[in-house]
């Protein structure tokens, strides 16, 4: 800040500074104070001379001259400001209920408030309460009471159609603006400019494929080019059935070219599977019997089966000796039934396949049936997905998956397994054991070709 003042008087330079101190706020707390710096600087002016004439007692004129000598002062003002932090500090008062601190309703006796309140009252009450219980039914929940008088059981089909005899009598709300066929009503979308770089890219992509190649392409036919498509893996130029025709040389559908519409493939009606037909109790008798033509027996999806004849069922399952495929799909196996068919497996001789997939075993079971298939050496392959549990769990895939390792004659196992590092082993355990078998049976092979040959080597000398 800079101030020019002329000041007549005496030619001698004066320089004054001064410095003033702003102190801070009661109550703040101030990092520094406000200062100020005032410099004054005199330079020297011009000298004026000044020549009046006056007249003196005498009456003569009489003149006098004055010297003026300007000068000019230049004051400078410096001005620091440093920031201040001011301490607030605010009084909360405690949140208050009719004029009482919250506090002192701790100690009151709810249940004798309400046992004081009339049946009028508590309904008011209730009403201005929404309790936040899932435990509670909506109804109670809710603090709309309908005082209407209930009409009958609730039919579905009428209040259907007295919802769409409303929708239809209830006039349509009128239009701001009236439809006219060929008017835009509102502001039509505009796409924004492209940017003429990305069109001059476009422009400079070219592709030269050769005389030859350009002038089969332009005289191919649509179903041609269709093939071609199909042959490249071009999927999303065409539809499912043009591709399919293309890859089964069927030749293209009439209709569909480029632009045309695929309609979805008419389903394929099978008929339904017939009941399980097999009688139960003659099953079992032909099991105790040890019956050689029963060698498959299957009872999948009967309902009926009581646990007394399961129970019978797998008692008879050790001393039988050519039952070798068995199914036990939905017919209501318990942890009960199927804890007496891991005893009955344990002491089978002949069994080579067990499914007793979709029933109600836990998971604990399920691993003592995995277990019991390592005393049984001859089942080969085990089903036991879809069960009242969907997921094994972490620990239970891990106790399956140690038991499967110390197997060597499972070859194929039905069963869900989420995790990575469980699907992954049992996987690599039973691909080991089918590749063993496999070995095994090349070397018996090749043990009765070679065993062959010298018998008929020694019958001929």
């Amino acid at each position: 800040m800079s101030d020019i003042e002329d000041v007549f008087g005496g030619g001698e330079e004066e320089q004054e500074q001064t410095k003033v101190e702003k102190e801070p706020e009661p109550d703040a707390e101030s990092k520094s104070s406000v200062v100020t710096e005032r410099m004054e600087e005199v330079i020297p002016g011009e000298t004026e001379k000044m020549v009046t004439e006056t007249i003196d007692e005498d009456g003569d004129v009489v003149e006098e001259t004055t010297e003026v000598t300007r000068k000019t002062v230049k004051r400078t003002m410096k001005i620091t400001e440093t920031s201040a932090t001011t301490k607030t500090t605010t009084l909360t008062t405690p949140a208050k209920l009719y004029g009482k601190d919250l506090s002192e309703y701790d100690d009151v006796d709810v249940e004798s408030l309400l046992a004081q309140l009339s049946p009028e009252e508590i309904t008011i009450l209730a009403k201005e309460v929404d309790p936040d219980d899932n435990f509670l039914p909506p109804d109670q929940r809710c603090s709309y009471e309908c005082t209407k008088d209930a009409t009958g059981p609730l039919n579905r089909k009428q209040l259907i159609e007295h919802i769409n005899k409303q929708a239809i009598e209830t006039p349509d709300q009128p239009e701001f603006e009236p439809y006219v066929q060929g008017k835009v009503r509102g502001k039509k979308w505009v796409p924004p400019p492209r940017d003429a770089r990305e069109i001059e890219a476009e422009e400079q992509i070219a592709i030269d494929m050769g005389e030859e190649y350009e002038h089969a392409l332009n005289d191919a036919t649509q179903e041609e080019i269709i093939d071609l498509a199909a042959i490249l893996g071009f999927h999303s130029m065409m539809n499912q059935d043009q591709y399919h025709a293309s890859l089964l040389n069927k030749g293209q559908p009439v209709g569909l070219g480029w632009d045309g519409v695929t309609k979805s493939t008419q389903q394929k009606l099978f008929p339904m599977d017939p009941p399980n037909a097999t009688d139960v109790e003659e099953s079992i008798k032909r099991v105790k019997d040890d019956d050689s033509k029963l060698i498959d027996l299957n009872l999948n999806n009967i309902k009926n089966i009581s646990d007394e004849k399961l129970e019978q069922l797998f008692a008879a399952l050790p001393q039988n000796e050519h039952l070798e495929v068995l199914s036990l799909t939905n017919v209501g196996l318990t942890d009960r039934t199927a804890l007496l068919l891991a005893e009955a497996i344990e002491k089978s001789k002949t069994l080579r396949v067990l499914n007793v997939e979709t029933n109600f075993i836990s998971p604990p079971v399920i691993v003592k049936l995995v277990q019991a298939l390592l005393k049984c050496h001859t089942i080969e392959e085990f089903r036991a997905t879809n069960q009242r549990s969907g997921v094994l769990g972490n620990k239970i895939e891990m106790e399956i998956t140690d038991l499967v390792e110390k197997n060597s004659s499972l070859l194929r196992l039905g069963l869900h397994l989420e995790f990575n590092d469980a699907r992954h082993r049992v996987a690599a355990h039973l691909q080991r054991n089918i590749d063993r078998i496999r070995k095994d049976l090349e070397l018996r092979l090749q043990f009765r070709f070679f065993n062959n040959l010298h018998r008929k080597s020694t019958r001929i000398q």
